[in-house]
């Protein structure tokens, strides 16, 4: 194989290996070693469209919304493909609300997705101009309150009685046959938003039982029945519990035979290796990244590339960031700051890409779906990820968590070079 050249290079000074240099570390061990593919294929990266993320951009003339769309979706930009959205309201909603609040209208007669046309549905397509091909997936924060005991959008179950189950079944499918007829199709449903989540915000408690028994009686046969092209995905799993709500789950003939992947968040990251292990044969994805407090700080942003290559590394096939655009401060609803990726700055008539923009786009814009996600060798794996693209170019990303400047040894089939990584950096090498 010939010795691949060095195509772009980030955040670093790249020196080659001068002939007498390579021939003197032939015996050393490299730092960072690129081998075989993890029989782990990537789909893509993507972050969450929500009401606020909208209105903020709607302050903007329309020159700035472009240029933040175009900064997260466009080819010159982070490239998203593969993004979340809510089934109601989630905690970066306006309001409270549901896509029916007709109590007992168990048929689904008053379903309606009139607030979405006003709201949520411009965002996406808005965001579609710029990335046709986007894939989306949607989970509901809570049911409508009336089917739920409590009856409250915050904490509480279902009512576990069969005619609010199937009601709550046709509710997600009218979902996903909604969107269709807006032409935006939801490929995957995640059956709810963090089941552990007992929050002021929108919300309902699940257990690995009654997830279980709802997908595998309920929510399962209403979508094969109607032949819905729609995935339903065990997500997304905000728990390190692997046994008592993965493994509960897909033990479960009946259930797992309607499960095509699993999701996680937050405290899923504890969970993960242990689900990779043992089911190996399905996809996982990242569906939510960790949400900082409004301060957008780079010691928060080196953080989240720590969490990319912790789900990256134990085998995920997407990485899914938040709010990607937020008003100054990113204030909730529900009263609390979170990060953005974006600030959409009204008053000042500017967006503001923040550091884990940045974060972001170091792979999100170089790896592309369809990539294989490769193994590598030596004390830097532990900071660093790899891709094969579909055309043969390898990308990695290699994060300098340290407070001092490094060198690092990168070593590939045919070739290497020696990288000084500035401290605190993100970095992304392509070799062609």
């Amino acid at each position: 194989m010939a010795v691949r050249k060095i195509l772009w290079i980030s955040t670093t000074r790249q020196r080659p290996w001068r002939q007498q240099r390579l021939a003197a570390l032939k015996n050393v061990s490299p730092t960072l070693a690129l081998s075989g593919s993890r029989h782990q294929r990537w789909e893509g990266f993507g972050g969450c469209f929500n009401e606020l993320g909208w209105l903020a951009l709607k302050e903007l003339d329309r020159r700035r919304q472009d240029e933040a769309l175009a900064s997260l979706f466009g080819p010159r930009g982070c490239r998203f493909t593969r993004c979340r959205m809510p089934i109601g309201a989630s905690d970066y909603a306006a309001q409270w609300y549901s896509l029916n609040d007709a109590e007992g209208d168990f048929a689904m007669k008053h379903f309606s997705i009139a607030r979405d046309r006003q709201i949520l549905i411009p965002y996406i397509r808005a965001a579609m101009r710029f990335q046709p091909g986007l894939e989306l997936f949607a989970s509901p924060w809570s049911p409508p309150a009336w089917l739920k005991s409590p009856p409250v959008y915050n904490y509480g179950t279902l009512v576990w009685e069969p005619k609010y189950l199937k009601a709550y079944a046709l509710y997600l499918l009218k979902t996903v046959q909604a969107y269709r007829r807006e032409g935006i199709r939801i490929s995957q449903l995640h059956v709810q938003n963090e089941p552990l989540a007992d929050q002021k915000f929108p919300s309902c408690l699940w257990s690995g039982e009654k997830l279980r028994d709802f997908i595998r009686d309920y929510l399962g046969p209403c979508f094969r029945k109607e032949k819905t092209e729609c995935e339903i995905w065990l997500g997304t799993l905000n728990t390190d519990d692997h046994y008592g709500y993965a493994h509960r789950v897909l033990s479960d003939p009946a259930a797992a035979s309607f499960i095509r992947g699993v999701g996680y968040q937050w405290a899923g990251k504890g969970a993960i290796q242990r689900t990779r292990m043992a089911w190996p044969g399905i996809p996982l994805m990242q569906t939510e990244n960790e949400c900082g407090d409004g301060r957008n700080t780079w010691d928060y942003a080196m953080y989240v590339f720590s969490l990319m290559q912790h789900y990256i590394t134990n085998g995920v096939a997407a990485y899914v960031y938040w709010n990607m655009v937020l008003p100054p401060g990113g204030r909730s609803t529900w009263g609390w700051s979170q990060n953005a990726m974006i600030t959409a700055d009204a008053e000042r008539g500017r967006i503001v890409l923040n550091p884990e923009f940045y974060v972001m786009k170091h792979l999100s814009a170089f790896v592309k779906p369809g990539a294989a996600v490769l193994r590598l060798e030596g004390p830097w794996s532990a900071m660093s990820v790899g891709f094969r693209n579909p055309d043969g170019s390898l990308v990695v990303g290699i994060g300098n968590m340290l407070c001092d400047r490094q060198v690092l040894h990168l070593e590939w089939e045919g070739g290497g070079a020696e990288l000084d990584l500035d401290p605190k950096s993100v970095n992304t090498v392509v070799l062609g």
